[in-house]
């Protein structure tokens, strides 16, 4: 992200003629409007918006709140919140229109805040409380409501948070004001949003260290040849130096097989595209006289990084040979990270027959997809329940469970166990020659 900021904004035409004004008091934001006075189309407008603008400025919570429900932010999302000082101006001009006011009914400010106002005013005047902060209610009950009151006699007038159901009071014939954030509103939204902003580059700039290691098989069946295994190893150097050109980053040798290499967390999040690959390995995946154990440590100084590393190294030798873990400045981990190309496959499975029998397995569509896509990935067909668990986002309970329905159905067979190097039980190995046999009948 550039020293320039760009904020997409989605306001009507009343509130973005407040954003113009205030905007010119935050020379870092370059601003993107889209105004609308529908809000049938704000989601369209933030699509529109896509990856043009850094972060993003919603006129109130509710437009925020239906932008949500429909779409996932990948870039900070903010709203500007409605205060109390919204309220002065409003009551006015209500009042001013209409003098007999005894009662309001008001939504998506709280009575304590109203009440503050008019006592302030020097008005005595009945709150009715129709939506308070954010409890859930539909556009529609909140607007019968309102009528209910004023039809009942409680009210004389509605105050709304809501362009929508003010344009609705309106056509009911309720009396009515919309209550529109302040400039001052508007200035603090804007510098939240700003804020965010700063964290996300200070984010992105963060320090990251990799450690990397060159491992050796010790089983017996590895016969070592010694020059073959150096010029495997120059060719390995060869691929990390590759790698740490990729995430421009400074390597340095700690060891006869082992490296460091030092980057910023943006341009890490950028080269794995959010952790899903560490292109690194795929050549040696086969290998069964050379590994490579990968630790990455994030961290607020190199410090923390480097100690973060360590323990992220620790964790990949730990669970096997080419693997990758990430422990991050809070000390989670992520991982096992992919250390091959990312998958590009097709998740959509429309063979009817194949389809058939795994349904009869309990093993739906969405299911199946993630299989094929995991085996033609690994190009390996055998795996353990709590690896089918993981695979398929689903608890180790309905593993066993759609292990035990396709065992039943002789679509998978019992092929081993796997020893545990703590107490325990083996875990079974099941092998799925029935996606084996679908995908070599594929070609």
């Amino acid at each position: 992200m550039s020293g320039q900021i760009f904020i997409g904004v989605i306001a009507p035409s009343v509130i973005a003629r407040r954003i113009q004004r205030v905007i010119k008091g935050f020379p870092t934001f370059t601003l993107v409007l889209q105004v609308s006075e529908d809000m049938s189309d704000v989601v369209t407008l933030t699509k529109e918006l896509g990856d043009k603008v850094d972060v993003l400025l919603f006129s109130s919570y509710e437009v925020y709140k239906l932008v949500k429900n429909h779409i996932d932010f990948e870039v900070p999302a903010h709203y500007i919140p409605l205060k109390a000082s919204g309220l002065y101006s409003a009551l006015y001009r209500l009042m001013r229109k209409h003098t007999e006011v005894k009662g309001i009914s008001v939504d998506t400010l709280s009575v304590r805040d109203v009440s503050l106002v008019l006592s302030e005013v020097e008005e005595e005047i009945a709150v009715i409380p129709v939506q308070e902060e954010r409890v859930f209610q539909t556009t529609s009950q909140i607007l019968k409501r309102h009528q209910q009151y004023f039809i009942e006699g409680k009210s004389q007038g509605a105050l709304t948070g809501s362009k929508e159901i003010a344009e609705d009071l309106e056509r009911l014939g309720v009396p009515n004001q919309w209550i529109t954030p302040t400039e001052q509103d508007i200035i603090n939204a804007m510098e939240r949003a700003l804020l965010s902003c700063k964290k996300r580059q200070n984010k992105d700039s963060q320090i990251v260290m990799g450690r990397i290691r060159i491992v050796p098989c010790f089983e017996e069946k590895c016969e070592l040849d010694g020059h073959r295994i150096q010029k495997k190893k120059s060719h390995i150097r060869q691929l990390i130096c590759d790698y740490s050109a990729a995430l421009e980053a400074h390597l340095m040798s700690v060891g006869e097989d082992e490296f460091l290499l030092v980057t910023t967390r943006g341009i890490f999040e950028r080269v794995s595209e959010g952790y899903k690959s560490i292109p690194l390995l795929q050549s040696l995946k086969d290998d069964m006289e050379l590994s490579l154990s990968v630790g990455i440590g994030f961290g607020l100084s190199a410090k923390d990084a480097g100690n973060h590393a360590w323990i992220a190294l620790r964790q990949s030798m730990q669970f096997g040979s080419n693997q990758c873990f990430i422990v991050r400045e809070d000390k989670s981990v992520v991982g096992p990270v992919e250390m091959s190309n990312p998958l590009i496959y097709s998740l959509s499975v429309t063979d009817s027959i194949l389809l058939l029998k795994a349904e009869k397995t309990g093993m739906t569509a969405a299911y199946l997809g993630k299989m094929l896509a995991q085996i033609k990935r690994s190009e390996r067909i055998t795996y353990t329940a709590q690896e089918i668990a993981d695979i398929l986002g689903v608890t180790i309970r309905s593993a066993h469970r759609i292990l035990l329905q396709c065992l039943d159905a002789g679509l998978i067979q019992i092929v081993g166990e796997e020893k545990l190097a703590s107490k325990g039980r083996p875990r079974q190995i099941y092998s799925f020659h029935f996606i084996e046999d679908y995908l070599s009948g594929k070609g």
